[in-house]
């Protein structure tokens, strides 16, 4: 069974009041993203660590019930920061980082690497078998294949049957946007 790759450049989420500190105005839909309901907004954002800054991250919609910035291993260099790998809204010993809006700037424990994940609903793990699993492999082929462990499925109500990879694993394995790869079960 194969599923299609989305992949995930650094990006933030932030909470309806954190959104009130760093704008005037509300998130401006940019484009829709494949998930329902979830779009790339013409905001932007600058996060500030103790060793340095990345400029211009762009924030995703709708606000949320917490503020989250979405980075790679990569960007935890430039950074100077060592954040858990998490599953999105998971903030538990998150990096601390500024987030600088064009209103206001911030400091929340918000910064983490996302965990691999398929996005399911209850309608896809029964048509692609994958009722009570939490967690799949997936096998990557090309001149630069391999496989990737502990892929979670993400339930919700909504969803878009996609593989979510940071630009880490998807670089490391030349993977774009809408390439298949094979789901292994565990």
């Amino acid at each position: 069974m194969q599923v299609s790759v989305g992949i995930s450049n650094h990006h933030v989420h932030l909470s309806e009041n954190d959104l009130k500190l760093l704008f005037d105005e509300e998130l401006e839909i940019r484009n829709e993203l494949k998930q329902p309901g979830q779009f790339a907004s013409n905001q932007l954002v600058d996060i500030i660590g103790p060793k340095g800054e990345i400029k211009g991250l762009r924030v995703l919609g709708p606000a949320r019930s917490y503020t989250q910035v979405e980075v790679s291993k990569t960007d935890c260099y430039k950074l100077g920061i060592n954040p858990p790998v998490r599953d999105s809204g998971d903030l538990e010993g998150a990096a601390i980082l500024k987030i600088v809006g064009p209103k206001g700037v911030i400091e929340r424990e918000c910064g983490i690497i996302a965990t691999r994940h398929i996005h399911v609903n209850e309608e896809i793990r029964k048509e692609k078998d994958l009722v009570g699993l939490k967690e799949v492999s997936v096998r990557i082929n090309g001149e630069k294949g391999g496989i990737l462990n502990h892929v979670h499925l993400k339930d919700s109500k909504e969803a878009y049957f996609e593989i979510h990879l940071d630009t880490d694993d998807a670089n490391a394995f030349m993977l774009k946007n809408d390439d298949l790869i094979e789901i292994i079960k565990d």
